[in-house]
């Protein structure tokens, strides 16, 4: 016991010596910003780690000023000599079970250089946290958080209260001038354009690349200047976004076509995230711009692609829904059989057309709820309106879906509006059917009430539009159903997971 009271203080009285409690760590808190931005993480932070606690004299991305040292992934990062890496901390037997790991803030990436001190003594780290797995940084990022490690040294250092005063002095001198040419370096060695400016927005910095990109003379740019680099009909816009950045602290991130040395203007992405300090005061911004532009036009052509074949796919429906017209008119015997799939074939095709519009023509108007279960309800609906305004009303909630819903959807409550009109709630003039959505864990429950209609008799769960409903529901959505024939009209419930009626939801 008294051998680890001994430990504690040996390691109090180092800390000591660097006058951590002074605060100023201005410096720090840019090196923490841009080990942020180079390494594309979140969460950065300069951790001190005591015989109890870990403190941090930085931090990006994360309000905890401290937390216990049993939980410190630093601890054992600032007793190795390189890089401490954990790819996925869930699966690592270490800190599967750690607060920080179950809890937030959910650490799954960690990379962490060692604060080494003047005489070998480990002080903490300079670490980089992801909420998502990653395997490695790339070889560029490890050198530089290896050198921002190295840098927060120097400052620290640079604090240590030494005899020899004068000494100390030339080491700051130094050091300072040293700091400068690393982060110059550094940058400079990076792909992406990279800028930095002071906390109300003037451009002060950019990297050499930005320079060899845009081809513009050093110092042309600065201040307001970086706005007339833009494509004229995107200025507004990004001028408009980046006040906004600047007056909320919200992170920046606009894409705008940027003009090229060679006179083109080509896509690019433009980020910036605040670096403040103690205080929460932002002091200075980071940002980057990354070319874009082969991915845009991909993307642009895929989305032409994708309208040509929506286009022919709804060709198709009007196709079939024209053939089976005319077999009708050819065998009148099987008109009714013809009606209702004519029917079921075009409620197909609207259903497509909301998800996947053709055409500007085509596409939902504004307000017309496109990507949401009540936007195509109104559209299966829309025949079901009377003077007075739908028979079919709607509340509760209006989840998002996509083209992988839409169609069994359509299908369903096709089926269910075209049953209620010959036999049910709408066969009269004052019956009306209550539609309810409503969200229970992981699942989007849907009740349909009828009320007003006619006596309802079991109907048969074997019937062809039955086995549709239910093809619709349990196979197609991975859902399930449950009907009730009540005297006074059907009741009928639905259960569907989330994540079938929109790939956001499995993100989420």
């Amino acid at each position: 016991m008294a051998e680890a009271h001994g430990l504690a203080t040996d390691r109090a009285a180092l800390l000591s010596l660097y006058d951590l409690d002074a605060g100023g760590f201005r410096n720090l808190d840019e090196i923490t910003g841009f080990a942020a931005q180079l390494c594309g993480a979140p969460i950065a932070l300069v951790s001190i780690v005591e015989d109890v606690r870990q403190f941090f004299l930085s931090r990006v991305g994360i309000d905890a000023e401290e937390t216990p040292r049993d939980v410190s992934f630093c601890a054992l990062a600032m007793l190795g000599g390189d890089i401490f890496l954990v790819p996925d901390a869930t699966r690592d037997p270490r800190f599967a079970d750690n607060g920080l790991v179950t809890g937030p803030p959910h650490i799954r990436f960690y990379a962490g250089a060692p604060l080494i001190g003047a005489n070998g003594e480990p002080l903490g780290a300079l670490c980089v946290i992801d909420t998502v797995s990653r395997a490695d940084l790339t070889p560029l990022q490890r050198q530089g958080l290896t050198l921002l490690a190295r840098q927060v040294m120097v400052e620290l250092e640079g604090r240590r209260r030494d005899r020899d005063m004068i000494l100390r002095q030339r080491m700051d001198a130094a050091a300072v001038a040293e700091s400068d040419r690393m982060f110059r370096t550094l940058s400079d060695a990076m792909p992406q354009m990279v800028w930095s400016t002071l906390p109300d927005g003037y451009h002060d910095y950019y990297n050499a690349r930005w320079y060899d990109y845009t081809g513009v003379p050093a110092g042309s740019t600065d201040g307001e200047g970086w706005n007339g680099m833009f494509h004229p009909d995107d200025q507004d816009r990004a001028r408009s976004r980046w006040r906004h950045s600047l007056a909320t602290g919200e992170p920046y991130e606009i894409e705008y076509r940027l003009r090229h040395h060679s006179g083109d203007y080509r896509w690019t992405l433009g980020r910036a995230l605040p670096i403040r300090d103690g205080a929460g005061t932002i002091i200075r911004w980071i940002g980057t711009c990354t070319e874009i532009h082969e991915q845009k036009l991909m993307m642009e052509e895929r989305e032409m692609i994708a309208h040509e074949l929506s286009h022919r796919i709804k060709n198709i429906f009007s196709v079939i829904a024209g053939l089976i017209g005319l077999s009708a008119r050819q065998h009148p015997e099987i008109a009714d059989v013809a009606d209702d799939l004519r029917d079921r074939i075009l409620a197909l095709g609207r259903a497509h057309d909301f998800v996947r519009p053709h055409s500007a023509e085509s596409a939902p108007q504004a307000g017309g709820g496109q990507g949401s279960l009540w936007g195509i309800l109104d559209q299966i609906f829309a025949p079901y309106r009377g003077a007075a305004g739908s028979r079919i009303a709607l509340s509760g909630n209006d989840p998002a879906i996509d083209d992988r819903s839409a169609t069994p959807l359509a299908l369903l409550f096709h089926e269910l509006a075209t049953n209620t009109a010959k036999y049910g709630a709408l066969s009269v003039a004052d019956g009306m059917v209550h539609l309810h959505v409503s969200v229970e864990g992981g699942d989007v429950r849907i009740d349909w009430r009828e009320e007003g209609g006619p006596p309802v008799a079991p109907g048969r769960v074997d019937g062809f539009g039955s086995r549709l409903m239910t093809l619709s529901v349990e196979r197609q959505l991975g859902g399930r159903i449950e009907r009730d024939w009540r005297p006074d009209g059907l009741r009928l419930s639905l259960w569907i997971p989330s994540r079938s009626m929109s790939r956001a939801a499995e993100t989420a």
